[in-house]
């Protein structure tokens, strides 16, 4: 299995988070799950993707020619693929991947699961989407999307489809139960 993560290029200003993407990377490495990430060194995206090299897993970054050009690139990777821009960025992740799974971030974070998350609302794939909420760091946004659903935006079974959970057992036994919702317009 492999899983496209997710997170911030930062690490957050509550330890919390860098240590939940630790254990998490921990878990993947030590489970023979495959990290797809941004390709970048820093953040939380630096710590998940050393935390599954250094437990023998195998990590494939994809990083636009723009962000590799600033130094940002992690040069101790299975893999890194080097794209042109974000668009292409998303779209190989996306090609690569099994599932995808935000842990905390800003808004490219919420941009990228988001995207998935609509990808998979429409049919374009068939893959779990999962807020992993350290720390409760999803529960506003799950509000709101509440929100959307009691104001007629959203149906509840696209809101069930996203998984959320704040540990890496339950995250991957959620995504190897995963039964994706019926495509939206059939």
């Amino acid at each position: 299995m492999k899983i496209a993560v997710y997170c911030g290029s930062r690490a957050g200003n509550n330890e919390l988070y860098a240590q939940s993407a630790r254990e998490l990377g921990e878990y993947m490495g030590h489970h023979g799950i495959d990290l797809v990430f941004g390709g970048g060194h820093v953040g939380l995206m630096g710590i998940i993707a050393d935390a599954v090299l250094d437990n023998g897993g195998r990590v494939y970054g994809v990083i636009p020619e723009h962000l590799r050009d600033r130094e940002l690139a992690h040069d101790s990777l299975t893999e890194l693929h080097v794209v042109r821009d974000m668009h292409e960025r998303k779209a190989k992740m996306a090609e690569l991947a099994d599932g995808f799974v935000a842990l905390p971030g800003g808004i490219g974070t919420l941009e990228e699961i988001f995207e998935a998350w609509t990808w998979g609302q429409l049919g374009f794939h068939h893959k779990p989407c999962a807020l992993y909420n350290v720390n409760g760091f999803y529960e506003p946004l799950l509000a709101m999307v509440r929100e959307m659903e009691v104001e007629g935006f959203l149906k509840q079974e696209y809101i069930d489809m996203v998984i959320v959970e704040q540990t890496p057992e339950q995250l991957v036994a959620r995504f190897r139960g995963y039964r994706p919702p019926h495509e939206k317009w059939t």
